[in-house]
């Protein structure tokens, strides 16, 4: 199996248009190594099959360019088979819309209430009618498939709930207990190496612990350093937690949780720009090294 990471930011990206914090200050100037990032996204494929694009951030079209390999066969082609979607977050769906050139119908995967959302409150599927065309295919927390027609390319997928809330635009049509944000787990059916995705992890239990030890790498939310990082710089008035991102630093901090985890790779996506973490050398990005925790970075690609 291989994981290429295409975005490591959170939303936003980094430098992020309106912003100058540090991080993004850090970025424009280039004096201190810290790179500028795409928005949250992975590739996932298994037996050197075509890639599975997970979520379509409003960087695609630079991304997929990482995924293109040899010459291409024909006048048009795609890098990637389908796009598995873990919510129905601006930052994660934007991006579909730009692919609406493509010549086949759009392979997604996703949860009921993804589906709901970008049909009600942010109509890209009915917009993409109109255009290439979509083929849903239900993604069902606790319910494995195979991805591909027929379960061709050899990778499997399971969505599990995570604690998070709806996007903004749905809201005000929240029904109580829906899962709004799921993480994925792959599994690549020949070699049997286990992946799993989590870029939007509000909290930590022992059941997710569990599903966490038993994969060979893990990529794991690592928006904030602080709960109060946003609203100590006086750029938004919720913390970490409020917007559904299980914070960095402090007690029941995400460190404390995967510094426990013996067997999988980790690695931090969904970075934010103001997470100082993505400076190099600084005490934030010891600690996490320290922890036996990577800071990914974009084009970063993972062998299993």
């Amino acid at each position: 199996m291989q994981i290429k990471i295409l975005g490591t930011a959170a939303g936003g990206g980094l430098p992020q248009w309106n912003c100058n914090c540090p991080g993004c200050q850090a970025a424009r100037t280039s004096t201190t190594g810290v790179c500028w990032l795409n928005q949250s996204s992975i590739a996932v494929r298994a037996n050197d099959r075509p890639w599975f694009l997970v979520n379509a951030s409003p960087d695609v079209r630079q991304q997929l360019e990482l995924l293109r390999e040899g010459k291409p066969a024909s006048i048009r082609s795609s890098p990637i088979a389908g796009i598995v979607l873990s919510d129905a977050e601006i930052d994660h769906t934007t991006g579909l819309i730009l692919l609406r050139e493509s010549a086949q119908p759009l392979r997604l995967y996703g949860t009921d209430t993804v589906r709901r959302a970008l049909t009600e409150g942010f109509p890209l599927l009915s917009t993409l009618e109109g255009y290439c065309g979509v083929e849903w295919s239900l993604l069902e927390p606790g319910r494995p498939i195979n991805l591909g027609k027929g379960g061709a390319n050899g990778l499997e997928v399971e969505a599990f709930p995570l604690a998070a809330k709806p996007p903004k635009y749905m809201r005000h049509k929240v029904v109580a207990d829906e899962v709004w944000v799921v993480g994925l787990t792959f599994r690549d059916s020949t070699s049997g190496k286990v992946v799993t995705y989590a870029p939007g992890l509000a909290q930590v239990d022992e059941k997710i612990l569990d599903r966490l030890e038993s994969s060979d790498c893990i990529l794991v939310d690592g928006t904030c350093w602080q709960d109060e990082e946003l609203v100590n710089l006086g750029i938004a008035q919720r913390t970490a937690r409020q917007m559904g991102h299980l914070p960095l630093s402090g007690s029941q901090g995400s460190i404390q949780h995967l510094a426990q985890l013996q067997h999988p790779r980790k690695i931090l996506v969904h970075i934010n720009n103001t997470n100082p973490i993505l400076i190099p050398n600084s005490q934030e990005r010891q600690i996490v090294e320290a922890a036996g925790i990577e800071v990914g970075y974009d084009g970063l690609t993972i062998q299993l």
